[in-house]
């Protein structure tokens, strides 16, 4: 059955906000209004501070089996791999929804309408949101079980955030009957709502800590298993995340704080910027702190990343002031402490593309997916 692409990342973070005045004497949370987003400037990637980079052609991708970073573009064509092929075996794809009143480590919560946040005036890095309250929400979760999967068998699998993402399920059909990733199956799970600090998406994704991850292993996991008679590995070997922006950020949150059960990330546009709320003084710059603190004063950790970021990424886009709100500089910064490190990570920037840009993921997911499972055979095991 013809499978629609779509991309499931959402885009976006709140635009800058404005104070309007309290409508009566009582103390009130202020309102917010949000101008049009100024278009993000067209960056240099071989701009002073940037990595060394190298420009492959255009139309190119980088090699799936070479760390490093890279630059593509201007040109975005689809790989084939991104559409349905002629006798390639289609996996099954079925859904199902979850509510907040099931979940213990989710319940639910959403910013007002219209609302933002105001900077802190004593700590400009430091935004505070008077908003946000609890609310109910339902998610969806598609599973993708691909033909080849043998019942009764541990198979590995990527947790997608978004979701449902069926641009990767078709790119998997693809990729599998090629024998170039292992046959895996999708759990591509939607937030719960909202963007940023205050919503339901923004706890979940840009939350530093293993929260997140526990609700997939606790809450969604074995939801998973059951309704769909799968096996899911407890290799954390064969065990990856993905997403775009928060989700993006969210996928390597999930591996950093439980790499006892993910070691593959793969990330368009990460939000590697200070984005937390609440604050959390351990790591007051949120996702920034990656780059900051985290990755360079850790010892490494067995993680295989890919990342990308477009060349008009997102720039500072909401009320803060921080200088910790460029994607750009943010994934830049991203792959030197990686190399630094002795990471096995492959960083690719995007001529000609914005935030979470879908003509690059048609270009290059199915690279990414093959660099991704790099040391895991096609056949299962490592």
């Amino acid at each position: 059955m013809l499978r629609t692409l779509s991309i499931a990342f959402l885009s976006g973070l709140m635009a800058a906000a404005t104070s309007a005045p309290a409508q009566s004497a009582a103390p009130a949370a202020p309102a917010t209004t949000h101008p049009a987003r100024p278009t993000p400037p067209t960056r240099d990637p071989h701009t002073p501070g940037y990595v060394e980079a190298k420009e492959l052609p255009d139309g190119a991708n980088a090699p799936a089996d070479a760390d490093g970073n890279f630059i593509i573009g201007p040109t975005h064509t689809p790989a084939p791999e991104m559409s349905v092929q002629p006798g390639v075996p289609q996996g099954m794809v079925s859904e199902f929804v979850m509510e907040s009143t099931d979940s213990k480590l989710y319940p639910g919560i959403a910013r007002e309408p219209g609302t933002f946040g105001t900077p802190d005036p004593k700590d400009p890095a430091k935004l505070i949101v008077t908003t946000s309250h609890p609310a109910p929400y339902t998610r969806r979760v598609a599973v993708y079980v691909p033909k080849q999967y043998v019942p009764g068998t541990a198979a590995p699998f990527i947790i997608g955030t978004d979701g449902p993402d069926h641009a990767l399920f078709t790119a998997l059909d693809n990729l599998i009957a090629e024998h170039k990733v292992p046959v895996m199956i999708a759990i591509s799970v939607s937030n719960g709502s909202g963007d940023a600090q205050g919503s339901e998406r923004g706890l979940e994704y840009d939350t530093m800590s293993g929260r997140y991850a526990e609700f997939i292993q606790k809450e969604v996991l074995p939801l998973v298993e059951k309704k769909f008679h799968v096996e899911l590995t407890r290799d954390p070997d064969g065990r990856a995340t993905m997403g775009g922006s928060s989700g993006g950020s969210c996928a390597l949150i999930m591996a950093w704080y439980h790499p006892e059960w993910y070691h593959r990330v793969l990330t368009y546009s990460g939000t590697y910027v200070n984005q937390q709320w609440p604050y959390n003084a351990k790591v007051p710059h949120g996702a920034w702190e990656f780059h900051e603190h985290l990755i360079p004063g850790s010892a490494r950790k067995p993680i295989r990343l890919w990342m990308e970021v477009g060349d008009r990424d997102l720039l500072n886009p909401n009320a803060m002031r921080d200088n910790m709100h460029d994607w750009v500089v943010a994934n830049e910064h991203m792959a030197k402490v990686l190399a630094a490190k002795g990471y096995h990570y492959q960083f690719v920037f995007a001529r000609s593309a914005g935030h979470t840009d879908r003509a690059v993921k048609q270009q290059t997911l199915p690279e990414a997916l093959e660099y991704l499972w790099q040391g895991y055979s096609v056949a299962g095991g490592k």
